[in-house]
């Protein structure tokens, strides 16, 4: 199987395993054989979930205005708030091949599956019963952070434990795990308003997201739970990728594509009811982007892959990208569904054409991982500045019209960085 018959799911070939030895092996079952229906059980979990890993930063937003007006947010918090999540991100990254070796993926899986669900638990929490005066502010921000940090060992683990157990389903299993995060998304987006509107209050909206999560946890428990752990160490191999400057080229494109992709997230629903967009209709926006974003990433990469290079593509969907944010933020508000729509096929797009690059870019699959961490740890970390300019920007000004303007800047910027990324270049030469 080559790399270009597989650029079509690029996250399901980088294994944080790759450089463990001995091998980590696959998931044990309850009677030693890998029954089609054990390996459909399995397979149920892991895109279960996928579809728990973005509600987390798209259902804060969507009741935004109600947590910062009834909990009584400072400006700073919701800044904190919007951006932290991302930051962990990048900093959790490195840790997950790192804990794998010693615990195993699947129990790091359910340990972060464990986090997630304590701090969606936690996080619309009022303590002021037993700290007086603390309200809604302490748990909001340790919830949150445990959220990022679960949420980054998942993103690093879940697509080397789908290789490994699904070697020959890659396609399917690909479809279906990267359409499972992009759906958790957009559902974060679409339903938490609603279930506020159904309870009248702002916490049941975010406690919503702590059931489907516990529910994954029971399932996946008996799985995780029946592997033996077995001591790895990593034996580096491939192209020292920090020392190339192809690898920085990509890199800088993931961070730019990224401080876009979760400012969607954090911001679009907040922008669109400051521009009088009802609640409800807001977040129905929202989650029709997202599935937009479904679409454009189901067909960037094979577009991208019929290329020599990818200077075109990447170019193009990067001027979307920044042109529908800026659009959706001062652009005619009677075609907001078309900018709004932009926006979604644009970052869809983009986010994909990012990721396919660490194929693309790479010769072997020790460097695609190498660069894979590099990416998700630098792009994810400084990536987070995005959702944190964009709120500095509101608290300073009382308005997101310089956001716009900002999200024009990276858009071109993010032009220029795929266009170098893009050309037919190897990391290593």
């Amino acid at each position: 199987m080559t790399r270009a018959d597989n650029v079509d799911v690029p996250g399901l070939l980088v294994d944080a395993e790759i450089d463990d030895v001995p091998p980590a092996s696959p998931t044990a079952f309850p009677d030693g054989r890998r029954s089609r229906r054990a390996l459909v059980y399995l397979a149920f979990c892991l895109v279960l979930i996928g579809l728990n890993l973005r509600t987390v930063f798209s259902s804060f937003a969507a009741v935004l205005p109600e947590v910062t007006s009834d909990a009584g947010l400072p400006g700073w918090a919701v800044v904190v708030l919007t951006t932290v999540p991302v930051t962990l991100l990048g900093v959790f990254a490195p840790l997950a091949p790192v804990l794998a070796r010693r615990f195993g993926a699947e129990r790091v899986l359910l340990g972060a599956m464990a986090t997630l669900t304590a701090g969606l638990l936690l996080r619309p929490a009022d303590i002021g019963g037993l700290v007086p005066g603390a309200g809604h502010l302490p748990a909001l921000l340790v919830g949150t952070a445990a959220c990022g940090a679960a949420i980054a060992l998942c993103n690093v683990l879940l697509p080397g434990l789908v290789k490994r157990d699904f070697p020959h389903r890659l396609g399917l299993m690909g479809g279906l795990y990267t359409t499972a995060i992009c759906a958790s998304a957009a559902l974060g987006a679409g339903f938490t308003y609603p279930v506020f509107t159904a309870t009248g209050e702002w916490t049941a909206g975010l406690w919503f997201w702590a059931v489907p999560a516990a529910v994954v946890l029971l399932l996946f428990l008996p799985v995780a739970l029946r592997q033996h752990p077995v001591r790895h160490q990593a034996v580096s191999d491939g192209v020292n990728v920090w020392r190339s400057a192809v690898a920085w080229q990509v890199t800088i494109f993931m961070v730019l594509q990224a401080m876009m992709s979760f400012s969607v997230f954090a911001w679009l629903a907040p922008i669109l009811r400051e521009r009088g967009v009802d609640g409800g209709t807001a977040g129905l926006m929202v989650s029709v982007s997202i599935v937009l974003q479904m679409l454009g990433s189901l067909f960037a990469p094979a577009l991208a892959a019929r290329f020599s290079d990818q200077r075109t593509i990447s170019v193009v969907v990067a001027l979307m990208t920044g042109g529908g944010f800026a659009l959706s933020i001062f652009g005619p508000l009677e075609l907001i569904w078309v900018w709004t729509g932009l926006l979604g096929l644009g970052q869809g797009s983009l986010t994909a054409v990012a990721l396919t690059m660490i194929m693309l870019r790479t010769r072997d699959g020790h460097t695609a991982a190498h660069l894979s961490g590099m990416m998700q740890g630098v792009g994810y970390g400084l990536g987070s500045t995005g959702t944190l300019l964009v709120g500095q920007l509101h608290q300073a000004t009382g308005s997101f019209t310089e956001a716009g303007m900002l999200f024009l800047v990276v858009g071109s910027l993010a032009a220029v960085f795929g266009y170098r990324a893009g050309r037919n270049r190897y990391v290593g030469g």
